[in-house]
């Protein structure tokens, strides 16, 4: 498959940086063909031009600052972001991803009535692989918004029968190394057996 990789983390020390070099590794063993977009090594501008918003619903206009990353999108066939949550959200450059790159016309479009319809119907995969600072309780008692996030609004813009797969660690404000070694171990698992098919070992929570 072709994987685009999003990553959102800005140190190249951090437990997400070492989860995102295992994530392109294990693809790449598999013979996947992998796009690895690091967001912050790239400079991505995640603020949203006035022009772009006025233009947002002018496909192909509202493309026009940011044609080379639709372009990666388009081609992919699975997602896989890599990323730190803060604030209860992905970070801001990653946000900003979204919110430039998933445009009308590129990830989805309104028809006559209204009705929203996807258009990345070529991805068949979709995996989200993070770091909560917060506690798996703590992070229910806000609905868990990041996965909501993930699954629902970018699961909605993708092929309807895709795979949507979500692995977090969570408390990392107060782990240890034998929990991050068993994380990098289960995603290693998991993404070691990605196919056409099923996926094996998830280790954390899909669906």
């Amino acid at each position: 498959m072709r994987v685009l990789i999003l990553f959102a983390h800005p140190i190249e020390t951090s437990f997400v940086a070492a989860l995102h070099r295992l994530v392109v590794e294990t693809l790449r063993a598999r013979g996947h063909e992998v796009d690895d977009l690091d967001l912050y090594a790239e400079g991505f501008d995640p603020v949203m031009p006035r022009q772009t918003l006025i233009d947002y619903l002018n496909a192909p206009a509202n493309i026009a600052e940011v044609r080379p990353y639709v372009e990666r999108l388009r081609a992919a066939e699975a997602l896989v972001l890599v990323f730190p949550v803060w604030y209860d959200g992905p970070p801001a450059i990653l946000k900003g991803f979204f919110e430039r790159v998933f445009l009308p016309g590129v990830s989805f479009r309104l028809d006559e009535h209204g009705r929203f319809l996807p258009l990345l119907l070529g991805v068949k995969r979709l995996a989200a692989v993070c770091v909560h600072g917060a506690s798996r309780r703590q992070a229910s008692l806000t609905g868990d918004s990041v996965r909501g996030l993930i699954k629902h609004n970018l699961g909605g813009v993708i092929a309807p029968d895709a795979r949507f797969d979500y692995f977090a660690h969570y408390a990392m404000d107060s782990t240890t190394p034998s929990r991050r070694a068993r994380f990098l171990a289960r995603v290693a698992r998991a993404l070691g057996v990605w196919c056409g098919g099923a996926i094996g070992d998830l280790g954390v929570a899909n669906g």
